[in-house]
């Protein structure tokens, strides 16, 4: 597999906390629109759902785009987000089949002075901001505590 000269620098300054809340973004492979399947999307739905079945991550927001996703989650097990997101991303990988996903991942720590729900709206509001809905009632993929 070939690497890219500054994928290591990425990683380098990344610390998972237990208790800390990440907004993640993971992208499929040369950005297929894989989830607009009801199917696809439900099965990564379910993966996001076993991680906090299995202790791992609460999810507090999350929203399934055609091409990504936005995870809005607290850690609270003893795995570091990327063996939470790598395990996100295999079980939808042996559950699709193929390719689905781009190496990798964007993630952002809140801080404290940052608002949760806040940071929630914005990741299920990214179906209107995109055109897809024009009520977000209207997509089915997305789902937040509070709402």
């Amino acid at each position: 597999m070939e690497r890219k000269p500054h994928a290591r620098r990425l990683r380098a300054g990344r610390y998972s906390q237990f208790g800390g809340i990440y907004l993640v973004t993971a992208v499929t492979w040369q950005r297929r629109p894989l989830f607009r399947s009801l199917s696809a999307a439900r099965c990564l739905i379910q993966s996001l759902q076993n991680e906090q079945q299995r202790g791992n991550a609460d999810t507090l927001a999350f929203v399934v785009m055609p091409d990504h996703l936005h995870w809005l989650l607290e850690l609270t097990g003893t795995s570091d987000l990327s063996l939470v997101i790598q395990a996100v991303k295999s079980v939808t990988a042996h559950r699709l089949g193929g390719k689905v996903w781009q190496d990798g991942f964007h993630d952002h720590a809140l801080r404290k002075e940052e608002d949760v729900r806040t940071t929630a709206r914005y990741v299920v509001d990214n179906p209107l901001r995109a055109g897809l809905v024009s009520r977000l009632g209207d997509y089915p993929h997305w789902d937040a505590i509070w709402l």
